[in-house]
């Protein structure tokens, strides 16, 4: 009867429940130590593009889309300053 009630799921959900510890888990390396090497060498670069490759493509697509977005400010600022024509 209880099965019924409860769906028969009480030793799933005891299994489920049960938190299990490996040792053989995952062992990440630390890359720290290469990432603070690279960031802190003194080669000029400015450390935002210091990681690479794409650091750089994002650096100008930021750099690109900030001066669309700074000329499409001004030309509605300028147009919106304009005197209206009558018609």
């Amino acid at each position: 009867m209880l099965s019924l009630i409860t769906g028969g799921n009480h030793v799933k959900t005891a299994f489920l429940a049960r938190r299990t510890f490996t040792t053989s888990a995952r062992q990440l390396r630390n890359k720290v130590p290469e990432a603070q090497k690279l960031f802190q060498e003194d080669n000029g670069l400015p450390v935002h593009i210091k990681g690479g490759t794409s650091d750089v493509m994002l650096y100008r697509a930021t750099m690109i889309l900030s001066g669309i977005g700074t000329c499409y400010s001004l030309y509605w600022l300028l147009l919106a300053a304009a005197p209206q024509k009558n018609a």
